[in-house]
């Protein structure tokens, strides 16, 4: 048995074994004639990020995508998720950066001479900043942007991609970063964040709409749920871990796929958004064909008091990671099977990110990361377990690739299979990479 607890034989034929990660976090925006998003202008504010580090040479991957293609190969993965940049792509928001598609034509051209299975992202939060002063989230229009970047995009690269994905984690480009201020742009501003929770959602469906007509197929979503419970029964503590379960979890995955808003997340948000918001649901409820699932850690709830939503965190009291999240694997496992009874139905599901932050050293040319192992281990497990009861599991992407930036925590915290000597930018795999290719020959 591999270290990692498994072999590959075990899950079905063509289960994506994967890897994942993000344009802004890995391809350094001094190059290629990238364009500024608000992510540089949020970074480039004093107290929004640590060290004020930003997304300007990241880990270069734009010029060393080769070598970390190689990584990926070598490690027997058989399928990578990546994502496309709209401001590299589009750098004033309209006019078309021929360098970067050029780019992406060879990265996933570089892909399948490697034998490995291109699954693209169109939105991993790098919203061009000409579109950010117009609004960006904010402004219904964003819909059309996004759906016309979308196209441009496909247009290069859409023949040769196996799966695409409209927006990753909307529910951190929306409530994240327009409620609780902590990405870009910073807001702290619920009518904005209402608007927001609604136009990402419009702008799914409009550009998923949009593929379709270009022939364009397997679209999907990537939804982030975070496993949650109460800290006692009290009525208000219930109410509160109610809306926190609401905003995070079922906004997304109820539009989607039911056409409607829980009421729980009304109750606070129904006021700020824009008039006419229920005739949408006919856009956003735009067929998907698979599922995009991002799991890593759960929060204890408690009632904050104060105004509307009154959500608070209780201390952990599980194994925590470097970024002090709890490890709960069998939350995983019951998001699996919630989101396919409640929402997707038979539609594949992939585990489209899993991973955590660790504490992560070179030692003498090595670097050991066993809780990392661990970690991926039980969640591995956890996904097996769901399996096994009927979920439709498709994939599992392991997050990340590399060590990164990790937006507002800069490059301190570190999710790499893969460690990255931000001075030098030497690549070296970690105990964990070469624990997922023992377990990917395994078998």
């Amino acid at each position: 048995m591999s270290k990692l607890g498994f072999t590959r034989a075990e899950f079905p034929e063509g289960f994506a074994f994967g890897t994942a990660t993000s344009a802004y976090q890995i391809e350094g925006v001094k190059f290629g004639g990238c364009g500024e998003s608000h992510w540089d202008t949020f970074a480039a504010t004093p107290g929004n990020v640590e060290r004020a580090e930003d997304g300007w040479i990241a880990c270069d991957h734009y010029n060393r995508w080769e070598e970390d293609l190689d990584l990926i190969r070598d490690a027997g993965f058989d399928a990578y998720r990546f994502s496309t940049s709209w401001a590299r792509v589009m750098p004033d928001g309209e006019s078309v950066n021929g360098e970067a598609l050029d780019f992406y034509d060879r990265l996933v051209d570089g892909m399948l001479a490697r034998g490995i299975r291109p699954f693209a992202t169109l939105y991993h939060w790098d919203l061009p900043s000409a579109l950010a002063d117009k609004g960006g989230w904010t402004n219904r229009d964003v819909a059309a942007w996004f759906a016309d970047y979308s196209r441009t995009v496909m247009a290069r690269i859409g023949d040769r991609v196996e799966a695409t994905a409209t927006i990753n984690e909307p529910w951190c480009v929306a409530w994240l970063s327009h409620f609780m201020g902590i990405h870009a742009p910073g807001l702290r501003d619920i009518r904005a964040a209402a608007r927001a929770m609604h136009h990402v959602l419009l702008a799914h469906g409009t550009a998923t709409q949009a593929l379709r007509a270009e022939g364009i197929d397997n679209i999907g979503i990537v939804t982030n749920l975070e496993g949650s419970d109460p800290v006692d029964d009290r009525p208000e503590t219930l109410a509160a871990h109610a809306r926190n379960h609401a905003i995070y979890n079922e906004w997304f995955l109820s539009a989607v796929f039911k056409g409607e808003y829980p009421e729980a997340a009304l109750e606070g948000l129904e006021p700020h958004l824009p008039t006419g918001w229920q005739e949408d649901f006919a856009t956003i409820q735009a067929p998907v064909d698979w599922l995009g699932i991002n799991y890593y850690s759960r929060h204890r709830i408690v009632n904050a008091g104060g105004p509307w939503p009154q959500i608070g965190y209780a201390d952990a009291v599980e194994e925590t990671t470097a970024f002090g999240w709890e490890v709960t694997p069998h939350h995983l496992t019951n998001f699996l099977l919630w989101a396919s009874r409640e929402y997707s139905g038979d539609l594949p599901i992939h585990i489209t990110e899993n991973g955590m932050a660790g504490h992560d050293y070179l030692l003498d040319g090595e670097v050991p990361d066993p809780q990392r192992i661990k970690y991926l281990r039980d969640h591995f497990a956890a996904a097996k377990a769901a399996m096994d009861q009927g979920a439709p599991l498709a994939g599992y992407f392991v997050w990340s690739l590399l060590d990164n930036y990790e937006w507002a925590h800069g490059y301190d915290k570190r999710f790499g299979l893969v460690h990255v000597d931000f001075d030098t930018l030497e690549r070296t795999p970690k105990a964990s990479w070469h624990a997922m290719k023992e377990a990917l020959k395994s078998g």
